[in-house]
């Protein structure tokens, strides 16, 4: 279990970075609700974006966006819902995004998905 959150911790960091590269401003990190964990929460221009970063070393439970399925986008979405009224930012512009961090003997791959629902 604590290797397995050594690695989604490494995944983070490395998600960080690339949102800082590419203009992103991070809002906050692992923002906790009742129903669930929101990795990173940043401002992409004029929008809120609650991401999702997933890890994997290797192959052997397949992508990880197919870890992102039905009932985590369900408790993502009332994670997000929570943080938009706790911060009252029903006015704004929002999106949920996945990035799949892969890395394999220290070397890393990103794949940022937008939009996911």
């Amino acid at each position: 279990m604590y290797i397995r959150h050594e690695i989604g911790e490494i995944g983070e960091n490395i998600a960080t970075k690339y949102l800082k590269q590419k203009g992103y401003k991070i809002i906050e990190r692992n923002f906790i609700a009742k129903h669930g964990e929101i990795d990173i929460i940043a401002r992409d221009k004029n929008e809120i974006v609650f991401i999702e970063v997933k890890t994997r070393t290797n192959g052997e439970f397949g992508r990880p966006i197919d870890a992102v399925n039905n009932i985590k986008q369900k408790h993502l979405k009332q994670a997000v819902k929570y943080y938009i009224y706790k911060n009252n930012l029903e006015n704004e512009y929002i999106r949920l995004d996945v990035i799949e961090v892969y890395y394999v003997k220290s070397k890393t791959k990103i794949n940022h998905i937008k939009q996911i629902i």
